[in-house]
């Protein structure tokens, strides 16, 4: 009997999980595009809102007089504000053009001013976390990430109160956009950023520190490491910066005062 060839056989694929999605997401206030960013289509709103107060569209609830999410399918979803008119004034005045990938946060600034974002500082300074709270933030966040433990490659972010834990969380393919979802929850649900942490299963590049600072929260906690940039923005916005926090370990690289 004449021996078959392995070659033969038939292609076999390997068995393939549920895999992360992500779409194309315009932002646009008062009819004008800000910008398209790619994001993990949950949570949609959330990500609206939030980019557009990280990123300097609008400071408050109050500057939008309406808001809705189209969904425009392959081409992707649209975040439509209409805002007040001195914001949207403001907003005219401020152009930035960007397109956004998920792997960065800066693309498209067009000036190393607006890049830099100087004058950004936390105001909160009364938050205070234990040493075990901080050690214990990112593990504590594994426990809110759902979709990672299904398709995993998603990053997520949270939101930390003393005494409390992570009171909500978020998971996008973007760290950026899993910060910006969380900054979005926040301020449609009416919580002070300054009264917690945002933690995040990320490295820290300097637009997550602006991003925080931006939102308010006075401290960020990250898995990963800073970079040197991410250190001197901390410092000079006063926020505490917490990084390579994990297996019950942690570094603070600025404003230590905040953990008791």
């Amino acid at each position: 009997m004449e021996a078959r060839s392995p070659m033969a056989e038939p292609a076999r694929l390997p068995a393939v999980p549920d895999l992360p999605e992500e779409t194309p997401v315009a932002i646009t206030c008062n009819g004008s595009a800000q910008a398209v960013m790619m994001a993990t289509p949950r949570d949609l709103a959330d990500f609206a809102w939030g980019f557009a107060r990280t990123e300097g569209f609008l400071d408050g609830a109050g500057d939008v007089e309406r808001f809705e999410v189209l969904d425009h399918g392959e081409a992707g979803r649209e975040a439509r504000f209409w805002l007040v008119p001195e914001r949207a004034d403001a907003l005219a005045r401020r152009r930035r053009r960007m397109t956004g990938p998920v792997g960065c946060g800066l693309c498209g600034i067009d000036s190393l001013h607006e890049a830099l974002r100087e004058g950004l500082g936390v105001q909160a300074a009364e938050l205070r976390l234990t040493r075990a709270e901080v050690a214990g933030a990112t593990e504590a966040l594994r426990r809110h990430q759902p979709l990672r433990d299904r398709v995993r490659g998603l990053h997520a972010a949270g939101f930390l109160r003393p005494g409390a834990g992570i009171v909500l969380a978020r998971e996008d393919v973007g760290r950026h956009n899993a910060v910006d979802k969380v900054c979005g929850a926040l301020l449609r649900g009416g919580t002070d950023p300054g009264t917690g942490a945002v933690v995040t299963t990320s490295r820290v590049s300097v637009d997550l520190v602006q991003k925080c600072a931006a939102m308010g929260a006075p401290m960020l906690i990250a898995v990963s490491t800073p970079t040197g940039l991410s250190v001197r923005a901390a410092e000079a916005a006063g926020l505490t910066l917490v990084a390579r926090a994990r297996g019950g370990d942690y570094e603070v690289f600025s404003r230590p005062d905040r953990i008791s």
